[in-house]
């Protein structure tokens, strides 16, 4: 995990940055916003330590500003400001934790771990297409509903992601020919309905509720309200 440090009191610098690295992160430092905002740019951070009280620009606007850049990335504030408003300043900017100098550092270990779990979760969550009960993980490729695993050919599987990325839209067998078969439709072929029923013993068999429907003459929809076949 890459971490960046913006900080500029040497000592505290040099204690974090020991104690991290000796936790296998990779710490970069920054003692103001001009050399912080260099290094965000040429790097990827998974998260950031920030002061308040810094040279040239104070943490808050620098905070903006990563949360501007990426929106996804998590910040703590480790300040000498310990108020309630200077708090509420710090998490209206887009901080996910604050926390207060003195400081333990097994507590700043402890709240680095638990928003770089939050992260991880995230980005999880953020792989995984859900229609109803029924999910699929682009990560490991692998299909469940109702938390029971399904077992799909390679093209099933691109069929599948391919009607689940466009839930609640009727695809028709020229859109699909061209998506998940890459070839131009060929009426005279029944390849694609073949493919469609196979998907839908697999996913909607034993299941009452029917997420896979045929709309005859336009394609097909993956929906998870009932919709009858016409």
């Amino acid at each position: 995990m890459n971490l960046l440090l913006v900080e500029d009191e040497p000592k505290v610098v040099a204690n974090i940055k020991k104690g991290l690295e000796e936790k296998g992160f990779t710490v970069h430092m920054a003692p103001d916003a001009s050399s912080a905002k260099k290094l965000f740019r040429c790097n990827t951070y998974d998260l950031v330590i920030l002061d308040i009280l810094l040279p040239q620009e104070d943490g808050i606007s620098l905070c903006k500003y990563f949360k501007s850049k990426k929106t996804n990335i998590k910040i703590i504030f480790l300040t000498a400001l310990s108020t309630l408003d200077d708090k509420l300043k710090g998490f209206d900017a887009g901080a996910d934790d604050y926390l207060c100098k003195p400081f333990e550092f097994l507590e700043l270990l402890a709240r680095i771990n638990t928003l770089l779990q939050r992260s991880l979760l995230e980005k999880s969550n953020q792989n995984i297409l859900k229609v109803a009960d029924l999910e699929l993980n682009l990560n490991t490729k692998k299909a469940k509903r109702n938390n029971h695993d399904i077992e799909l050919t390679a093209k099933e599987y691109a069929l599948l992601e391919y009607l689940m990325r466009n839930k609640g839209i009727v695809v028709s067998r020229s859109e699909i020919a061209e998506k998940v078969w890459d070839i131009n439709f060929d009426t005279g072929t029944n390849v694609i309905d073949v493919y469609i029923n196979f998907l839908r013993k697999k996913i909607d068999k034993n299941h009452p509720n029917k997420l896979l429907h045929t709309l005859i003459g336009m394609g097909y929809i993956l929906k998870a309200e009932d919709y009858p076949d016409i």
